[in-house]
C-alpha cells in the first residue's frame, strides 16, 4: 500500500513541479515577451516598414551583412519564424546560405532578446541556469550572440560556395545532356 501512496504521490509532484514552473512563466517571462513583442512591432512602426526594408535590401549585397546583420534584423524585428521572410532581399542563388545562416542564429539572440525565438528560450534559461552557478548570465548572453554571429557568417558563406558550385555542375549537366 506504501508503494502506491508513493507512486501517487510522485505522480501529483510531477503535475505539481510542472504549475509551479508554468507559474514562474506567467510571472517572469511571459510579461518580458508581450513587452518586448509589443515595442519591437512599435518600432517597427514608428521607422516604417518600407524603410527597413529598404535598408534591407541596401545591405544584402554585402557578404558580411548579409550574413550576420540581416539574419540579426530579421530575427529582431520578425521573429522566428517570420524572419526567413527576408530572404526576399536576398539574390535567389543567395538564399540558401541566407536561410542557413538565419536558422543558425535562432538560439544565440534568444539570450538577450528573447522575443526573437521565445521556443528556444527554454532552451538558453536551463544552460544559464547552470551558467549563472558560475558565471555571469549577461556574458553568456553576450558570448552567444557573439559566436552566433560569427558561425552564421561561416556558415553563409560556406553554403553560398556550395550552392554556387552545384548550380554550375547543374549547369554543365544541362548542356551535356543537350
Amino acid at each position: 500500500m506504501d508503494l502506491f501512496v508513493k507512486l501517487a504521490e510522485g505522480f501529483m509532484g510531477m503535475f505539481k513541479a510542472g504549475a509551479d514552473v508554468f507559474m514562474g512563466f506567467v510571472t517572469g517571462i511571459i510579461p518580458l515577451l508581450i513587452v518586448l513583442i509589443t515595442i519591437v512591432t512599435a518600432l517597427i512602426k514608428l521607422i516604417g516598414e518600407e524603410r527597413i526594408f529598404g535598408f534591407m535590401k541596401m545591405i544584402s549585397r554585402f557578404t558580411i551583412f548579409r550574413y550576420t546583420l540581416i539574419p540579426f534584423f530579421s530575427l529582431f524585428f520578425l521573429t522566428n519564424p517570420m524572419a526567413y521572410t527576408f530572404g526576399r532581399f536576398i539574390p535567389e542563388k543567395k538564399k540558401p546560405a541566407f536561410y542557413d545562416a538565419a536558422v543558425s542564429f535562432c538560439h544565440p539572440i534568444t539570450g538577450l532578446f528573447p522575443h526573437a525565438n521565445s521556443a528556444e528560450l527554454f532552451i538558453f534559461l536551463g544552460i544559464a541556469q547552470g551558467f549563472a552557478k558560475v558565471g555571469n548570465q549577461s556574458k553568456l548572453a553576450l558570448m552567444y550572440l557573439v559566436a552566433g554571429l560569427v558561425v552564421c557568417l561561416m556558415r553563409g558563406i560556406i553554403t553560398e560556395k556550395i550552392t554556387e558550385a552545384l548550380m554550375k555542375r547543374n549547369e554543365v549537366s544541362k548542356q551535356k545532356a543537350a
